[in-house]
């Protein structure tokens, strides 16, 4: 099993319109530095999983007929935006499994084109697209909102984003599971008072405490943070470390 992180950037992305903050200027010099919509991609040898939608070149990323499914955390726009050029493109249906969200995205909803958005998905209850067990996962945010924890044969990933801490069956669960990698929000660097919708960086590393999977990656990450990282050397364990786009893991 291999996950790519398409993105790793919240909304506003690294870097930011008008900013010349260090991390900012790093990321204009150094496309490596660079972070946009928040995002994965899941595959074996057989099925995959595209984790979220915020990138506007999906079409150009995955010719027809190589998306399986995709999983949606939520309906915020910078998670979504894809799906609106790639709708109208002609292909068999692509399942679109979200929250029950009645608002969705703008029209989405009442012109799907090539998506099925009838796959309504209910924390904690188990489902099954290809060789991927799949579990939904309860999350905190200002929308409805599922993070995601896939088992592939004896490997497993949890995808936790957008969330402002874990509910405290979401954190029983999560952490009576064998995880290999832990993909988690963390926006924000440490906060005395954590955002009102994400992790900040303490809240992430208490998760990551909590469940103790085998290794965790930070995603979701704002231009704060990677100034706070780059101030701070030393702030992440041995077995945690930042996203960065393109990233690939094997597991």
């Amino acid at each position: 099993m291999q996950l790519t992180i398409l993105g790793s950037g919240n909304a506003a992305g690294v870097p930011v319109y008008g900013c010349n903050c260090p991390a900012c200027a790093r990321a204009r010099q150094d496309s490596a530095y660079r972070r946009r919509a928040c995002s994965a991609f899941l595959e074996t040898e057989t099925d995959n999983l595209l984790l979220d939608a915020g990138l506007p070149d999906l079409d150009e990323r995955f010719p027809a007929g190589t998306l399986q499914a995709i999983l949606l955390t939520h309906y915020h726009m910078d998670h979504v935006q894809g799906l609106f050029r790639l709708r109208w493109g002609v292909h068999e249906p692509i399942p679109v499994i979200s929250p029950n969200d009645a608002k969705g995205a703008d029209d989405l909803y009442k012109h799907p084109g090539i998506f099925d958005f009838t796959h309504r998905a209910q924390a904690f209850v188990p489902l099954q697209i290809g060789g991927f067990s799949i579990t939904p996962i309860k999350l905190y945010h200002s929308r409805p909102a599922l993070g995601y924890y896939l088992r592939y044969g004896e490997r497993s990933i949890a995808y936790l984003t957008d969330t402002v801490g874990l509910p405290e069956v979401s954190c029983e669960f999560l952490a009576a599971q064998e995880i290999d990698l832990l993909v988690i929000d963390a926006s924000e660097p440490p906060r005395q008072t954590p955002p009102r919708n994400h992790n900040d960086l303490d809240l992430a590393l208490a998760i990551h405490t909590l469940i103790r999977p085998h290794q965790t990656l930070l995603t979701h990450i704002g231009h704060e943070l990677d100034n706070y990282l780059q101030e701070h050397p030393h702030a992440l364990p041995a077995d945690v470390r930042p996203a960065y786009d393109g990233l690939t893991i094997e597991l």
